[in-house]
């Protein structure tokens, strides 16, 4: 059956092909700032819904289709991509006070049969301090308006200021495999049981 990757993420694209999948991608086209809820966890489950829902009318053969969203929790606020080279310098900077938890929902749903499982994933990053030197040019890069938090964890300039990861690095990437086997096994197994009876 044919995989969907329903996110532009340049992040999760790189866990799936480095997991040896063949997919397709696209694109949802939603206004993620409209969707507000205060509980992270239901934030970002709603917007990797509200993702899903927006691509399955385009879905025109049985495919499993899968959605994420991503935040970052800092000292429990949530981050989104930076808005500004500010609010990007302040993200960098205050990193070394307190880790950032990445928090993660994927949908994964089987357009044939219309099962529709989720998960939700956390992973911890603490940082070394990062000179300013380095938050300058890194956001003249344009990295940090990619990702939640105002980083892009596989960012290579960025590995000699991540002291530890507690947690998967794909992930802390957006899409954690772990959890990704398993919803696919859960929306696949009422073929299979068909199947086998």
């Amino acid at each position: 059956m044919k995989i969907i990757l329903g996110s532009s993420s340049a992040g999760r694209r790189s866990v799936l092909q480095k997991a040896g999948y063949n997919f397709e991608v696209m694109a949802a086209d939603i206004d993620e700032k409209a969707i507000r809820k205060e509980n992270p966890e239901e934030l970002v489950m709603a917007i990797a819904n509200a993702k899903a829902d927006a691509l399955l009318p385009q879905v025109k053969e049985p495919s499993i289709l899968i959605t994420s969203d991503q935040v970052i929790l800092y000292k429990e606020n949530v981050r989104e991509k930076p808005v500004g080279e500010e609010q990007a310098t302040e993200f960098l900077r205050s990193y070394s006070e307190a880790p950032a938890v990445t928090l993660g929902a994927t949908v994964v749903i089987n357009t044939e049969t219309g099962k529709r499982v989720s998960g939700l994933q956390r992973t911890t990053v603490y940082f070394k301090p990062m000179p300013e030197n380095f938050i300058k040019e890194y956001i003249a890069s344009g990295q940090p308006f990619k990702g939640a938090g105002g980083f892009v964890i596989q960012d290579e300039v960025l590995a000699p200021y991540i002291d530890h990861i507690e947690g998967r690095i794909d992930s802390a990437a957006g899409l954690s495999m772990e959890l990704l086997e398993k919803l696919i096994a859960e929306v696949s197994e009422v073929k299979s049981q068909e199947f086998n009876g």
